[in-house]
């Protein structure tokens, strides 16, 4: 595989100077799934649906959930079907449970992948808002069990340097139940409880031009499938999907920037995000899942631009002017009520909440320290990723002037 350099970063190897990062080519396509797709086109159409929901449902469990070694993949058809008709509340609870957790347990295909993605999509309240570009940032639903997130504040930077920025997600889910964006945008004092039309205004007003919209709002058959969810306990395909919807979408282009952690997912996130429909996307290795990187460490993040290949950076933190000893910003010890750091830690998202938003606006008013890098640091390359600079470190520069400048606090508290 050969790798080709691009102005504006520096090799995490060669450190020092802000020369051209190690940029990779590859094609988002293992090879095993190009010949699962050259079988399905050599093996002819494939038979109709099953139009009873019990009866396709048994179907699919009889094939999904037969252990490790018999279980077998079922088509991108049957997957939209089947979820569609879990969305519609035409299957059992515990069959539906069965058909989210066999397809975890044996791990899905790309086209299972799609198909769950495609039937979400058909059942969410999607709408152009009347400009012709946008950020869709997308942090993990269940959200930040081992920092204080600062990228609700993200938007809000973004819309100041100029791209108007939407972010979603819920109140609460498993299984990390960690502080969201929407509680710590409410203990800021902004509205979480906009509906899609009325989000899409406010991106529009160039006094705002930043949202966070719920998913209650844009599909509120999804939403009410986390009881069910809850049941499960282990992350169900649909935590992978739901980033990748965009209920939000720009006249011209819309841009997707999420997160990811474990090495198998980019190369996913990617395949969603084109069956999706979004024009490009940014995929970070950011803490916890989220979109803002390690301030301590090396950065990886992949991209493509205009269905184009998918490219992969690595970026180090000291190119952007961030010499920190802490990867984020450090979850205060007194709020942690028991237990270890991570999943199944008690946790109180309440004051947690609280302590985000305090800290987000103390960094939007001037005050140095791991907040502030965070939004630096993810903003500039959102910048650098829609085109508006060359190279990260000169978004950096721009965003640290903007920040300086208070018209980023401003308007968040013009949008309260």
């Amino acid at each position: 595989m050969r790798a080709r350099l691009k102005p504006g970063f520096t090799s995490a190897r060669a450190i020092p100077t802000l020369g051209s990062p190690k940029v990779i080519l590859f094609d988002c396509h293992a090879p095993e799934v190009i010949l699962h797709r050259l079988e399905a086109i050599m093996s002819g159409p494939s038979e109709p649906l099953i139009s009873d929901p019990a009866v396709l449902m048994r179907s699919i469990i009889q094939r999904i959930a037969t252990g490790p070694e018999l279980s077998k993949d079922i088509s991108r058809e049957e997957a939209r079907s089947g979820m569609g008709y879990i969305l519609e509340g035409k299957v059992d609870p515990v069959q539906a449970g069965i058909f989210l957790i066999a397809l975890r347990m044996k791990r899905e295909t790309d086209d299972e992948n799609c198909g769950i993605l495609e039937a979400i999509r058909e059942a969410t309240r999607t709408v152009t808002a009347p400009i012709d570009e946008i950020i869709d940032l997308a942090d993990p639903y269940d959200g930040f069990n081992r920092v204080l997130p600062a990228s609700p504040f993200l938007p809000a930077v973004l819309a100041t340097c100029g791209v108007p920025a939407v972010t979603h997600g819920v109140e609460r889910l498993g299984p990390k139940y960690g502080v969201t964006h929407r509680q710590v945008l409410r203990a800021a004092g902004q509205p979480v409880d906009l509906s899609v039309e009325e989000a899409a205004e406010r991106l529009a007003d160039p006094g705002i031009g930043w949202v966070y919209v719920d998913q209650k709002a844009y599909c509120p058959k999804l939403y009410n499938l986390i009881g069910l969810r809850t049941q499960i306990v282990k992350r169900p395909v649909i935590t992978t999907v739901e980033v990748c919807i965009g209920p939000i979408r720009g006249r011209r282009k819309t841009h997707l920037v999420t997160g990811y952690v474990h090495k198998a997912y980019p190369r996913i996130y990617a395949l969603l995000a084109r069956r999706a429909g979004f024009d490009s996307a940014l995929i970070i290795r950011g803490v916890e899942g989220g979109v803002i990187p390690s301030l301590a460490k090396v950065s990886r993040f992949f991209y493509y631009h205009d269905q184009g290949q998918q490219q992969s950076v690595e970026i180090e933190p000291a190119q952007l002017g961030i010499d920190s000893s802490v990867r984020a910003v450090p979850l205060p010890a007194n709020l942690r009520k028991s237990g270890e750091a991570g999943e199944n830690a008690s946790f109180d998202t309440a004051t947690a909440a609280q302590a985000a938003a305090q800290a987000g606006i103390e960094a939007l008013a001037g005050q140095s320290g791991p907040t502030r890098e965070g939004l630096v640091f993810s903003a500039a390359l959102c910048l650098w990723h829609v085109g508006r600079y060359d190279s990260v470190p000169v978004a950096a520069r721009a965003v640290r002037e903007v920040l300086d400048s208070g018209k980023v606090l401003a308007r968040i508290q013009s949008a309260g």
